[in-house]
């Protein structure tokens, strides 16, 4: 999904950092944006059962930039395959993008889709530009060589936090392995899956 608003509105309105500089701005103002943003946040306290369901499905799909109809087309293909709440969580976390930024090769989710488009990121050595495509275990996620001189690619790198336990980054490489299908707790995604599911089973 090529989102072009305020990345900075958007994670205030709901209250989850997107970006590194939305995080900075969520710590001095931690309720939505607009002049009555303090009573929006107090409101938010009395949501009705499906207010919650739709911000929770909008906080998931915020933090991985997808439309709507993939979002519910990757609820179609967990919901045949049993565990319906790990299954939905590991198809979007093996999203190359997703890959990319939990290595800490791009930022932001919105910087990882664009690494992937203009062709900067390899899957075992093999350009891939689609976003959506899914990394299999044991692949080999790296930025091409002649990339890799980007100061883009080299802030990423310092800045980045610690992996998480199914990514095994090689910054000298510049590349990241993705070991396994992560459980639902291993992935760092703020949203109450369950509340998610609710919506899309109505």
């Amino acid at each position: 999904m090529k989102f072009t608003g305020s990345k900075v509105k958007k994670s205030r309105a709901l209250g989850i950092p997107l970006t590194p500089k939305a995080d900075r701005y969520l710590n001095k103002r931690p309720y939505p944006p607009g002049q009555h943003g303090l009573q929006q946040q107090m409101r938010r306290r009395k949501m009705s059962p499906y207010k919650m369901q739709l911000m929770e499905k909008q906080k998931l799909r915020a933090q991985y930039n997808i439309h709507e109809r993939q979002m519910r087309t990757y609820y179609e293909k967990a919901s045949r395959k049993g565990d319906l709440s790990n299954t939905l969580v590991q198809m979007m976390e093996a999203r190359l993008d997703a890959v990319v930024l939990r290595a800490g090769l791009a930022r932001s989710i919105y910087a990882a889709r664009q690494y992937v488009n203009h062709g900067h990121v390899l899957i075992n050595g093999k350009k891939v530009d689609i976003p959506s495509c899914q990394v299999k275990p044991d692949q080999v996620v790296s930025i091409k060589e002649k990339s890799r001189r980007m100061d883009c690619f080299q802030i990423a790198l310092d800045t980045a936090g610690q992996c998480p336990p199914y990514i095994e980054r090689d910054k000298k490489n510049f590349s990241a392995k993705f070991l396994y299908n992560p459980p639902r707790d291993e992935v760092p995604v703020i949203c109450e899956i369950p509340l998610v599911i609710e919506f899309y089973s109505r």
